[in-house]
């Protein structure tokens, strides 16, 4: 058995769309004095973070995620999802006295998004180790967490010879340049958007090619546009799933982080586990919220053209 660790995020998420464009409601003339107000008459809270959504969309992929994370007191609901799912939840650890991370996010008409998050338990992941777990890991995912968290972790994995997929997300602003520039040489792989492939390279002094060169890939997804990796050498262009019908681009990027660990750890050609990567965002998107979509493995094999392992 191949397990998938993840060190993330588990958040509830309250999700809250403005029925028009933030463009027409935010002057940019007038930031420096910003008050506005967007109601939004439909609202849903639903299960999320970095780790339990990567950790839900691999359990579609039949594969075996372990998350290591920090909650709340009021991370029982969550903990009977994960349950129903079979999803390992020995590293998790419940400290009184505080919440499980909240995010509250309004998407517009155009998918932008405006985060309000309030981290909770999450900043004290560093209260948890690598060196306690028992299975056998084949790789490890350093997704947005506590600071401390992130660096302890990315840190233990390396002594362990573990390798690591490195996906900073939104926690990039976080870490300095020298502590970025760790964590590129720590990683095997680096996954991140375009905005975040910007902000990785300026904080770190490192263009998009230097920083390419240390690590096996570096994707880079795009959007609609697809995803780009970079590797031997080569950057692969990866087309965009054909959604027929966008939702909401909550947790997408953390369906595709799916398909690059399974590929990974499975083995396949970059091609195919880009290609998978795009699947599983596509899939996401035309569903509101991380874990509410639902395809069959026959469904995502047929995108995939092949059977999974």
């Amino acid at each position: 058995m191949k397990n998938i660790l993840i060190c993330g995020s588990i958040a509830y998420d309250t999700i809250m769309v403005f029925e028009d464009y933030f463009k027409n409601h935010i002057l940019p003339d007038q930031i420096h004095k910003l008050s506005v107000s967007f109601y939004v008459p439909e609202l849903k809270k639903n299960f999320g973070g970095t780790a339990g959504n990567i950790a839900y969309n691999l359990r579609l992929l039949n594969s075996s995620p372990i998350i290591m994370a920090t909650v709340g007191e009021d991370f029982q609901l969550y903990s009977d999802r994960l349950s129903k799912l079979e999803i390992v939840q020995d590293y998790i650890r419940v400290l009184p006295e505080t919440h499980t991370a909240q995010a509250f996010i309004t998407t517009d008409l155009d998918d932008n998004q405006i985060t309000a998050f309030h981290p909770g338990a999450m900043t004290q992941s560093h209260k948890n180790t690598i060196s306690t777990i028992s299975e056998s890991i084949s790789l490890a995912i350093i997704a947005p967490d506590g600071k401390d968290g992130m660096i302890n972790h990315a840190r233990e994995c390396l002594d362990a010879n573990i390798p690591i997929l490195f996906d900073p997300g939104q926690g990039l602003p976080m870490f300095n340049q020298d502590e970025l520039i760790t964590f590129i040489e720590q990683a095997s792989y680096i996954s991140v958007n375009d905005y975040e492939a910007q902000v990785l390279s300026n904080t770190s002094k490192l263009s998009i090619e230097e920083i390419s060169k240390k690590v096996t890939a570096l994707i880079i997804t795009k959007g609609s546009e697809g995803s780009l990796i970079y590797t031997d050498n080569k950057i692969l262009k990866i087309d965009p799933f054909p959604a027929d019908n966008i939702i909401d681009p909550t947790g997408c990027g953390d369906a595709y982080r799916s398909g690059l660990a399974y590929g990974i750890i499975n083995e396949l050609s970059w091609e195919k586990t880009g290609w998978l990567a795009s699947i599983m965002g596509g899939i996401k998107i035309q569903s509101q919220g991380g874990q509410s979509h639902t395809p069959s493995t026959n469904d995502i094999e047929r995108y995939f053209g092949e059977k999974l392992e």
